[in-house]
């Protein structure tokens, strides 16, 4: 997580938003944890949601 955060640049907030999204991920797929998967599914819809506001 640490990792993708500086790659990508993302703000301080974003690590709590995409923790959430994650959860979120996990609790649909009634995943007992979170894996590096559903981790990196809530980081790939941040990039896109992040683009997506860019570009209006």
């Amino acid at each position: 997580m640490k990792h993708a955060m500086e790659r990508l640049n993302l703000p301080a907030r974003a690590y709590d938003r995409i923790l959430k999204v994650s959860r979120t991920i996990a609790g649909l797929e009634a995943a007992p944890d979170l894996r590096v998967e559903q981790l990196a599914e809530a980081i790939q819809y941040r990039s896109l949601d992040k683009g997506t506001w860019g570009s209006q």
